[in-house]
C-alpha cells in the first residue's frame, strides 16, 4: 500500500514479533480509504528491541542485565526508526510503547490505534482493572524457571474464551516460529517494565486521536481497563469486539480492519 499520507507503523506485543501482523497487512492492503480523502498509506512494522531480529541496546535497561526496560528509552529508540510523521498501531506491550511515543513526540503522531491496551498492568487501590501483584510475581517466577513453557502458556491465555481460538493460536505460534524466539533475558526485562509502569500521569500529553480496541473475553487486559484508558485520553475513543480475546486482529480480523480503516481514513 503506497501513497502520500503518513505511514501506519505497527508495534507488536510481548514475546512476539512483526510477523504477527502478516494477515492484518494483507487485509489492510486489500481495503481502500485508509487515508484522508480516500488515499492510501504505506504500512510499516517494527520488531521491538530484542524481539524477532531486532537488537536490544543495553542503554534500554541501564546496562543492568537484571534490570527492567526504561519505557522512555525504549520509546526514544523506536522514535529514531519512525518516519518524521506517522500513524501508530500498537498491540499490548506495543500499545504501551505507542502511548509513550505519542506523549513524547505529539507533533510526529497523526493518530493512533491501540489494541488490548492498559496504562497499568498491576492492580492497585485506585486501579481495580489490573492483575494482582501476587499473580504478576508468580508469572515472573515461572518465566525464570521455564521460559518456553511460560511463553507457550502465555499464548494459550491470549486466545482463551475467544471465538476462533484454535486458528488464532496457530497464527501466534507461526509468527513466533517465523521470526525466532525472544531471548529469556529480554522477556524478563520487558516483563519487569510492564509490571511496574503506570502511564496514567502521561496520558494528558497524548494529543493524537486514539482508538482503543478491546476484546470482550481478553484474559490479559480487562476490557474495562481499555475503556478507562480511552476515557483518560484527551481524544480517546473506545470500541469492544464481542467474543474476542487478546488478539482480536487475528480472531476477528474483519471487524478490526473495518474499525482501523474507518478511523484512519478520517481527516485529522
Amino acid at each position: 500500500m503506497t501513497g502520500d499520507a503518513a505511514p501506519l507503523v505497527m508495534l507488536h506485543g510481548w514475546a512476539l514479533n512483526l510477523r504477527v501482523f502478516d494477515d492484518l497487512i494483507v487485509r489492510l492492503q486489500a481495503s481502500s480509504g485508509t487515508a484522508p480523502h480516500g488515499g492510501t498509506r504505506s504500512l510499516l512494522r517494527l520488531d521491538l528491541p530484542g524481539h524477532g531480529r531486532a537488537s536490544e541496546p543495553p542503554a534500554l535497561y541501564g546496562g543492568d542485565p537484571e534490570g527492567a526496560w526504561d519505557l522512555g528509552a525504549v520509546a526514544d529508540h523506536l522514535l529514531a526508526q519512525l518516519p518524521p510523521r506517522c500513524a501508530l498501531l500498537g498491540w499490548s506491550l506495543g500499545a504501551k510503547i505507542t502511548l509513550e511515543i505519542a506523549a513524547r513526540a505529539p507533533e510526529r503522531i497523526e493518530r493512533s490505534v491501540l489494541l488490548c491496551a492498559t496504562p497499568r498492568f498491576a492492580q492497585s487501590a485506585d486501579w481495580p482493572y489490573g492483575t494482582p501483584t501476587a499473580v504478576l510475581g508468580a508469572f515472573a517466577d515461572h518465566l525464570a524457571r521455564d521460559q518456553r513453557r511460560t511463553v507457550r502458556e502465555f499464548l494459550d491465555l491470549q486466545v482463551r474464551g475467544s471465538a476462533n481460538a484454535e486458528a488464532t493460536l496457530a497464527a501466534l505460534q507461526a509468527a513466533l516460529q517465523a521470526q525466532g524466539e525472544c531471548p529469556p533475558d529480554t522477556l524478563r526485562r520487558a516483563a519487569r517494565m510492564l509490571h511496574t509502569v503506570d502511564q496514567r500521569p502521561r496520558l494528558a500529553l497524548v494529543q493524537a486521536p486514539t482508538l482503543v480496541i478491546a476484546g470482550e473475553y481478553d484474559r490479559l487486559v480487562h476490557p474495562e481497563a481499555s475503556r478507562a484508558l480511552a476515557a483518560l485520553l484527551p481524544h480517546g475513543e473506545y470500541a469492544m469486539i464481542p467474543r474476542a480475546g487478546h488478539a482480536p486482529f487475528l480472531s476477528h480480523a474483519d471487524e478490526v480492519v473495518e474499525l482501523i480503516r474507518s478511523r484512519l481514513s478520517a481527516a485529522t
